[in-house]
């Protein structure tokens, strides 16, 4: 069984990035990794790419912070495949089911465009998100070495080879 459930805190609006994103985007990236993609990267995913979707979900306090946005998801939709790229949540969000909502959602807009399966790599040792992946029954199939730097690290392999239907 999949949860979607949220912390009863707050309830999260998910939209998808636009072009007036990109510096939220572009400081979350760096506040949450310790090799952040680039700003051009941002904008090619913002502005170039017909497979590419940004789901955000916007700080609950909306202008009134530093940070105004406190996650996000990044992932292709490229034929029948669903390509998860990238997911950052803000550390002081963390552990309230964003990630899950924002892994949920981007499934329900695969399927809405006809893709049956879901690829990913993560950190070998990011058990956390590998936990996560595997609720949604994604399962281990390779093994990347040194994929990853700043440490160096390998990459698991995961998919998910029929995406699941997900309630609304």
């Amino acid at each position: 069984m999949i949860s979607t459930a949220l912390s009863p805190r707050f309830s999260p609006l998910i939209r998808i990035a636009g072009p007036q994103d990109l510096d939220a985007l572009v400081s979350l990236e760096e506040a949450c990794f310790s090799v952040p993609w680039s700003r051009k990267s941002f904008e090619a995913e913002l502005t170039g790419n017909p497979f590419s979707r940004l789901f955000v979900v916007p700080h609950p306090n909306g202008d009134e912070c530093s940070f105004p946005l406190i996650a996000y998801l990044s992932c292709w939709l490229v034929f029948d495949e669903l390509r998860f790229l990238n997911l950052a949540v803000d550390e002081a969000f963390r552990r309230q089911g964003l990630a899950r909502t924002l892994i949920a959602q981007a499934i329900r807009q695969g399927l809405e465009n006809g893709c049956q399966r879901g690829l990913l790599e993560v950190r070998a040792s990011n058990h956390v998100a590998r936990r996560l992946y595997q609720s949604f029954q994604f399962k281990e199939y390779a093994r990347r070495k040194s994929y990853y730097t700043n440490p160096d690290e390998d990459a698991i392999l995961m998919a998910l080879e029929s995406l699941p239907s997900l309630p609304l």
